[in-house]
Parts: structure tokens; sequence; C-alpha cells
């Protein structure tokens, strides 16, 4: 690696990252995993240094770990879920957490030239968000640590050189989890690949481990309990802020385009009202995304503890992850047939639909995220109603102030169910207040303004129609039901 890159002001860094990233256009890239030969451009236009120190060869930048993830997903979706499992979920903990020693031996190996990837593996079967079941396990051996289990669904399954491994102790009767750093050679296997809807540029599957590591790489964390995982999935999750940001102007524009050159008879698709009706949809999408952007760069800081910030990232995470989706089908829908089609001349918004489909489900599924920013606030609001809470508290109060909003069906006992609908409000609440902050410190357009704080306000009326329709029984007798699992979040929203 260069000194060049290291000396570049921030601007010229990503303009460099940006021309080799067009070359990832989902409009004409393959979709395939990602080849190393193709990674290995990225990496030589420093893709990875913002995650590593100064010390190790990196440019140690939260803003510009943000503005790549926003960059390479405005081009490619996938690349830049590529690209972020590596700085954040494979770099990020090592820098952060691991001995001298261990950062040593492997973070200045990503700050060269070689085509290396890191990844997390913590999800098993049998236990996705409740990963204190999980029975990858490890136990000292002469000189370092054995490790043994099963893990899948890691990004970078087959491909990455170097892992985090999360692992519980052998012995059942001591709860204490360990996170290692394990080479691919040591005994990490892939022995089943996946075939995903969407993300092809991304390799997923089945991974057995059964390896040694000496004791220096082993991270510095408390392992009573699973708090730095929380921690860590934390940052994946607000980042989601970036990539929704760069993934929705790139539809926002490919929409326009469609729709004005589309003719429905002598006269452009983007003339009839419904249609114009699903661009202003994308639009305000974009825009609610670009404030949650703005919050992501000048309120948090992904290379600090992001532990406090636990309710503010679940209500970046399902709002994004939401208007990717809905934004990726309105610009279908605009399509028509062409839209399902993968590979069309005229559009991308088949793989568009696609590739975003499953952020509402990986990195912590959206129902259960919102039922844990209901029970956060829960249990902070005292002795005053819910709604009285919300009109108090920074992160949704200047929303209920401006906008108003009757929030009185949230005053009563909130069932299971309840409590999913009422997170997703108090997410679009801090969305909301974040739009009008961001058109505040940025001077935005007051159309774009009103039109999100507009759409936000409707999804909240529509969140107490579904309290009312939830009211006439519909669910009929559910004395049986069964609660969630507790996952690994369940002690810092109930505390």
């Amino acid at each position: 690696m260069t000194r060049d890159l290291l000396a570049l002001p921030t601007n010229e860094f990503i303009a460099g990252i940006d021309a080799v990233a067009s070359t990832f256009d989902s409009a004409s890239y393959p979709q395939q995993n990602l080849p190393a030969d193709d990674w290995e451009h990225l990496v030589k236009a420093g893709v990875l240094l913002p995650s590593l120190p100064k010390q190790f060869g990196g440019r140690d930048s939260h803003v510009e770990m943000c503005r790549i993830a926003e960059t390479t997903s405005e081009w490619n979706l996938a690349l830049g879920v590529h690209v972020t499992v590596n700085m954040a979920l494979g770099l990020r903990p090592v820098a952060k957490w691991a001995g001298e020693d261990a950062q040593q031996e492997m973070l200045p190996l990503f700050a060269g030239d070689d085509p290396l990837m890191a990844g997390l593996a913590a999800t098993e079967p049998g236990c996705g968000s409740a990963l204190s079941s999980m029975t990858t396990t490890f136990e000292e051996v002469e000189g370092g640590y054995r490790i043994r289990g099963r893990k899948h669904w890691q990004a970078l399954s087959f491909s990455a050189h170097w892992w985090l491994v999360v692992a519980r102790h052998a012995d059942s009767d001591r709860r204490e989890y360990g996170y290692f750093i394990v080479k691919r050679s040591e005994g990490f296997r892939t022995i089943e690949r996946y075939e995903p809807l969407g993300l092809k540029v991304v390799d997923y599957g089945v991974n057995d481990i059964d390896a040694t590591v000496p004791r220096h790489r082993r991270l510095k964390v408390e392992g009573a309990n699973l708090g730095t995982m929380v921690e860590i999935l934390l940052v994946s999750r607000a980042m989601m802020a970036a990539l929704a940001c760069g993934f929705l102007r790139r539809v926002s524009r490919e929409a326009h385009a469609y729709a004005d050159h589309r003719k429905i008879g002598t006269a452009p698709l983007s003339t009839i009202r419904f249609a114009r009706y699903r661009l202003a949809a994308i639009d305000t999408s974009y825009t609610i995304c670009e404030a949650l952007n703005h919050y992501l760069q000048t309120t948090l800081d992904v290379k600090a503890d992001m532990t406090l910030a636990f309710p503010a990232v679940q209500a970046i995470k399902t709002v994004a992850s939401e208007r990717m989706l809905s934004s990726a089908l309105h610009y279908q829908q605009l399509a028509g047939g062409e839209g399902y089609r993968c590979g069309s001349p005229t559009n991308i918004a088949g793989q568009a639909a696609l590739d975003s489909r499953v952020f509402t489900i990986f990195d912590g599924n959206n129902d259960l995220l919102s039922q844990q920013l209901t029970e956060y606030c829960l249990a902070r609001q005292a002795s005053q109603p819910l709604s009285g809470f919300l009109a108090g508290w920074p992160l949704t109060a200047p929303a209920v102030t401006a906008l108003k909003p009757d929030l009185s069906f949230l005053d009563q006992d909130l069932d299971q169910e309840h409590q999913v609908l009422a997170g997703r409000a108090i997410a679009y609440l801090f969305a909301a207040g974040q739009v009008m902050r961001w058109a505040a410190e940025t001077r935005a357009a007051p159309g774009r303004v009103q039109a999100a704080t507009e759409f936000l306000n409707h999804d909240l009326v529509g969140i107490a129609a579904e309290f009312r329709l939830l009211a006439t029984g519909i669910l009929g007798d559910a004395d049986d039901a069964v609660r969630p699992p507790h996952s690994a979040f369940s002690h810092l929203a109930q505390t």
C-alpha cells in the first residue's frame, strides 16, 4: 500500500474508492461471488484503511468507513455489504479489543495490497438471534485454546482468510463466552455453500470449526455475558444507514430515468399521477435514509463503544431496511415486466428487489429489534404513560412536538404483538426527528423535509390502525402463545 493513500484528504480518498467501485456497477457486474482479483482492486484503492489504526498502516476514520459503505452501495449494494463485513465485523473488533501481539500479527496484513478478507462467525444452525444457545465451544489447552463447533450464514463463508469466532466455554456449568481470532488454515472449513436469493457478490454457507489458536488471539473483553457481541452487532446495524443512503440514491436516480423514458402511448410514464406517487415514495425514502446517515456520521462513532447507542441503532436498522425494500418494490412496479427480469437493459429493479429483501431479516430480524426498542422504553417510562415518555425522550421528543401525533394507542398493556408494532412507531418518530435535524443542519429543500415527515406521520397512523385491528380479536385465543427466546440484546432493552 502506497503512502500516497494515507496522505490524501478525505474527499480525494473517497473519490478514488468511487472510481474503482464504479467498475462493480450492478447493472453490468456479474451476479457472482466476488473473485479475489476483483477484491484486490478495491484493496489497492484503500477500501479497508479507514477501519485500521494508524500505527498499523490505516487511516483510522469513522466518517470514511461510513462513506465507503455509502459509496460502494450506490454502485452495488452487495459490494457495500462485502466491504462493511470486512470493516465493521472482521477488522474493527480486532483493532478495538485484541492485544498488541494479535494486532501486530494480523492488522498490518490488511494495510497491504494482498486481497485478504476478514469475517465474523457467530450465528449457528439452531440459534439465530438467541446467541446464548450457541453450541460452539472453547477449552483451554496447552499453549492456547481449542475451538470446536459449527457456524452458518457467515458473510464471506468460504473466502475470508481471518475470522473472529464467538464460542462458549466447554464446561456447560461455566457461563463464559470467548472471542478468538482464527486463520482459515487453522481449522475453519466450509462444508456447504448456500445459494441466497440476492447479494450474489457475498458468499454464504456452513462452516465447521476445529481449530487451536495461541493464547494471544483471544480478545480482551468481558466473557460473563454477550455484551461484546451486542456491541459488535450495533456497529453493523448502524452502518445500515450508510448502505441505505447510497442504495436509495441510485434507486431514485434509476427509477426517475426509467419513468421519464418509458412511453405510455405518447407520454412518458412519469406523467401518470400514481407513477409520480411511487417516485415520490422512493425519493422520500432516500431523504429519510440520508438523514439517518447524517446522524450516523455526525452523532455516532463506529470506532468507539456503541453500547449507549442501542435504541438509536435499533431504530436506524429497522427504518433503513424497510425503506430499502419498499423503494425497490416501488421501482420494480414502475418497471413492469422488465422489472422482473434480472439483467434487463432498461433497469436494475429486479436485482435491487432481490438484494434489498434480506435486510429486514439479516443482522437482527426487524420484528425482534422493534420489540426490543419498545422494551427499552417501557423499562424507562417510570409511572408515566408511554406516550408521555416519548414526548420527553430526546430521541423522539422533537418529532412528537412537531408532528403532534395521537400516540394514545400506546398507553395500554402491550402484549408481544403490540410491542413489535410500538417499536416501529418509536422508530418512525426517531426518523422524523432526524429528518428535521438533518434539514436544519444542511439547509435541505423544505419540500423534501415536508414529504418525508408526511410519509412518516402516515406510517404512525398505520400503526394505530394495526392496533385497532388487533383489538378485534383476529389472533383468537393466544393463551398458549410462545414469546420469542431472549436474544443477546435482551439485557440492554430491559435495563
